[in-house]
C-alpha cells in the first residue's frame, strides 16, 4: 500500500490539492478512487479511504478535525468520520459533473464546491448535514477551478476558473456581489488569508492579484521582481497572513 499510495495523483494542467490537520499531524490527498491519510511523524503509516466509485479529486478536514469531506469526478460529495472506521455521515450529488475544489465554512455549517457544472451551476454551497442549498452563484460561464470561504465574518465566497473571471459572493444565503476580469487566462486558485483580511488569486499568465477580504477590491499584485517563470497553479498563506507561497509549472 505504501508504494501504491506514496504520491498524489497528478493530471496535466491541474494543481494537487493537499489538506492538513495540525492536531493529528496528518495530511490528506487523493490517488485514484481513494483518499490517502499520511502521518507526518510516522512516515510508514498510511490510512486509505476507498469508498468512492469514481476518481477522487479533493478531500478536506472539517474545522473541528472530526470529519473529512471528499469529492469525485461524478459530482458526488461524501462526508465521513475521521474516527470509528470512517463511518459515512452523508452523501450528496452536488454538481452535474467533476468537482475541482471544496472548502468548509469556519463555523462548520456549510460547504462550498466548484467544478464542471455541464452548463448548469458551476458553484454550490450547501448545509453539511442536509445538502440544502444556501444561495445562488451566478456569473460563471465555464468550469470553476477553485473556490474559497472567508474564515471570518462577514462571510464571503470567491470563485475563479476557466472563464478568466473572479467572482465574489456575500451571504448566507449567498448572492452575487461583483466580478473582476483582470486575469487574461485560467484563474487556477483562490485562497483567503487566515485572518480573513485578504484574498489572493493566481493564474496561468503568471499573475497574482490581492483583494480586500471583505469588499473584494483589488489592493495589490504579486511583485514582478524575480517574477514567476510559468503558470501559477496553487497558492497558500502563512499562518500570520503576511506571506504567500506559490506553485508554478
Amino acid at each position: 500500500i505504501l508504494l501504491s499510495f506514496s504520491s498524489p495523483s497528478t493530471e496535466r494542467g491541474r494543481g494537487i490539492l493537499i489538506s492538513g490537520d495540525a492536531n493529528s499531524n496528518t495530511i490528506l490527498y487523493t490517488n485514484g478512487r481513494s483518499v490517502i491519510i499520511r502521518y507526518l511523524d510516522q512516515p510508514l503509516k498510511v490510512d486509505v479511504y476507498g469508498e468512492h466509485s469514481y476518481p477522487v479529486t479533493v478531500a478536506r478536514y472539517s474545522p473541528n478535525d472530526e470529519w473529512i469531506t471528499s469529492a469525485d469526478t461524478s459530482e458526488t460529495v461524501r462526508i465521513w468520520g475521521v474516527h470509528n472506521s470512517f463511518v459515512l455521515h452523508n452523501e450528496f450529488g452536488i454538481l452535474s459533473g467533476r468537482i475541482d475544489d471544496m472548502q468548509w465554512s469556519p463555523d462548520q455549517l456549510r460547504i462550498v464546491v466548484s467544478g464542471d457544472g455541464k452548463g448548469k451551476s458551476f458553484v454550490r454551497a450547501f448545509v453539511w448535514d442536509s445538502g440544502r442549498t444556501v444561495g445562488e452563484f451566478d456569473g460563471n460561464s465555464k468550469g470553476v477551478l477553485s473556490c474559497a470561504f472567508k474564515p471570518t465574518r462577514p462571510f464571503r465566497i470567491v470563485s475563479c476558473g476557466e472563464d478568466f473571471i473572479v467572482n465574489f459572493y456575500e451571504g448566507p444565503p449567498f448572492k452575487f456581489l461583483h466580478s473582476h476580469r483582470q486575469h487574461s487566462n485560467f484563474v487556477n486558485c483562490v485562497r483567503f488569508s487566515p485572518d480573513g483580511s485578504k484574498c489572493i488569486t493566481v493564474s496561468s499568465v503568471k499573475k497574482g492579484l490581492i483583494y480586500n477580504g471583505k469588499t473584494g477590491e483589488i489592493i495589490g499584485e504579486l511583485s514582478h521582481e524575480d517574477a514567476h517563470t510559468g503558470s501559477i497553479y496553487a497558492v497558500s498563506w502563512s499562518p500570520d497572513s503576511k506571506r504567500v507561497q506559490t506553485t508554478i509549472y
